[in-house]
């Protein structure tokens, strides 16, 4: 099975106003020395016809950035300052969250919290300055469920200030889709049963904006690989045929080098993950990568495919493959405020539907009339607006610790708005490898312990990364000042 899954494929049917605001970055550019040039991007909002499945199949209606599916590859050394101006071609309003940046709260792309959206025919400009090298992506915060479910979603890049020594620097960029047999996308954004459940998870997964039969690679090459999960809610657990990914960084911080238990990459929604992958397969070859997570539904995501042309060399590259850090503040856990936050609501194993505006009898106190999820009791349905109030209040400068516990049937992923955060233990057991993140995969009855220093004043967002779940409840707000 290739990457239109979920169903078998036929050859003749597949399954199918806003003001400008400029704000100072709060990372002071004398960390890095003198100011640099100030890089320049437009991005372009608007819909478009692509061929993402491919031959013989006709090409999908979708909503993209600059035409194109992904959006533009924005790369930028790290420290420079960024002015990046969206204008608005659809007929709806957006706004764009820059996925892991630790950036301003007026840059962040939450409308009505951070800046007012961008109505159709209208721009916006965002300019930050990126602190951190890594792995990061944009998407919007506005409608998200059916703005990125339809295409809308690109990688930004920062690269360190020394280059990595590798042969290729590689991205791909995976997204899921829920097409018709026409290969249009399916209407229901946001019905009850995928809110209250796993998600709006689709039948086709493209590779950087079409489905993929194979990629190039040369026998002896060294290929750092930025993987990155933009769907809206398939969760991804890849295997590299015949192949041994060693793990740098997650979520665009450097981690301890590591290959992971079974050689299975697991990616939730908005998670991102780079690899070093020494090609060590033989040349004309063909090796399969899978993605098995759910089970019984394992596809072929794509192939490596192997030139026939003699090694680049023929032993793995002689260089060190641990990135350098980021100057991300580490939280000092003896002195550290502690919170705890519960995961609520959705479908319960018993069939009961917990939340959903009273059709069950189970709805939680202070949850919103037709919300399928809370945190601690408490629903905030949609992309965010004006005046929501925070759950916690959390002093900036200090260290903080989160347990979040999840007490629903469903996996989350949880994304925390302009910062990184330790990921400390799994039920207790300590997480190894000095691993960091903004987005943290929480299983069904499990807890996961993170820390950070709150050293970036606003009120930023948590929530849920699988789009159903986060606009019909799971999503709240962090107050630091």
């Amino acid at each position: 099975m290739s990457a239109v899954v979920g169903q078998r494929v036929d050859r003749r049917k597949l399954l199918i106003g806003s003001a400008s605001v400029v704000a100072a970055a709060s990372f002071p550019l004398t960390m890095y020395g003198a100011a640099a040039s100030i890089r320049e991007f437009n991005l372009k909002a608007a819909p478009a016809r692509l061929p993402i499945v491919g031959t013989p199949y006709p090409a999908t209606n979708v909503w993209c950035y600059n035409g194109h599916i992904p959006g533009p590859e924005l790369r930028i050394p790290q420290g420079q300052p960024v002015r990046i101006t969206v204008e608005n071609k659809l007929a709806e309003d957006t706004t764009v969250h820059w996925h892991g940046i630790r950036l301003p709260i007026a840059m962040d792309g939450v409308p009505g919290l951070t800046q007012p959206p961008i109505g159709p025919g209208q721009s916006f400009t965002y300019a930050f300055t990126p602190p951190d090298a890594g792995t990061f992506w944009y998407h919007p915060h506005a409608n998200s469920l059916q703005q990125l479910g339809r295409g809308m979603a690109g990688a930004l890049i920062v690269e360190e200030s020394e280059p990595v020594a590798v042969d290729r620097d590689v991205l791909w960029m995976l997204t899921d889709w829920r097409l018709r047999s026409n290969t249009q996308i399916a209407s229901g954004f946001g019905n009850p049963m995928d809110a209250a459940m796993s998600g709006r998870v689709g039948n086709t997964v493209t590779l950087n904006g079409a489905v993929s039969h194979g990629e190039p690679v040369r026998a002896g090459e060294r290929i750092r690989l930025r993987l990155v999960n933009g769907a809206l809610a398939r969760i991804m657990a890849l295997r590299f045929e015949g192949h041994r990914p060693v793990v740098v960084a997650i979520d665009g911080q450097p981690c301890d080098p590591h290959e992971v238990d079974g050689g299975r990459l697991l990616l939730g929604p908005a998670m991102r993950i780079d690899v070093m992958l020494d090609m060590q397969g033989e040349p004309g070859r063909r090796y399969r990568v899978v993605d098995d997570f759910y089970d019984g539904l394992a596809y072929r995501l794509t192939e490596l495919v192997y030139e026939k042309r003699p090694p680049v060399r023929k032993q793995p590259l002689d260089a060190p493959i641990t990135l350098p850090l980021n100057q991300v503040l580490e939280p000092d856990l003896a002195t550290a405020e502690r919170h705890e936050l519960k995961l609520q609501g959705g479908m319960m194993g018993g069939g009961a539907m917990a939340g959903m505006g009273g059709m069950s009898g189970m709805g939680m106190p202070g949850m919103d009339h037709g919300a399928s999820w809370a945190i601690n009791g408490t629903s905030m349905t949609g992309d965010g607006h004006a005046g929501m109030p925070p759950l916690l209040a959390l002093q900036q400068g200090r260290s903080h610790v989160l347990t979040m516990r999840n007490d629903t049937a469903w996996w989350h992923p949880m994304h925390l708005h302009g910062h990184s955060f330790r990921v400390l233990s799994r039920n207790s057991v300590p997480v190894p490898h000095r691993q960091w993140a903004d987005t943290v995969l929480i299983p069904p009855k499990e807890t996961v312990d993170i820390a950070f220093v709150a050293d970036n004043p606003g009120d930023w967002m948590l929530h849920c990364h699988v789009a159903d779940h986060q606009m019909s409840g799971m999503m709240t707000i962090l107050r630091i000042a």
